[in-house]
């Protein structure tokens, strides 16, 4: 079986749920990323999901960063 997808192969074969549970997706000033909680009101940016390449060179949405404050 060929699979061609943009996703990454941990998000379609799933090697432990418990990883995953904390991940979402969240727009966030018109970019979608895949965040994961950290606390109540931080999320760690785990991966750019967006189709518009200026959202890949902003700091603020590099992987690993952490988002507050999101009201």
């Amino acid at each position: 079986m060929i699979l061609y997808t943009s996703m990454p192969e941990e998000l379609i074969f799933q090697p432990d749920e418990k990883v995953f549970q904390n991940r979402m997706t969240l727009q966030v000033g018109g970019c979608s990323l895949l965040v994961e909680k950290t606390t109540e009101a931080q999320f760690r940016v785990v991966q750019v999901l967006s189709s518009d390449p200026s959202h890949y060179l902003m700091e603020a949405y590099t992987p690993g960063q952490i988002l507050s404050n999101l009201s």
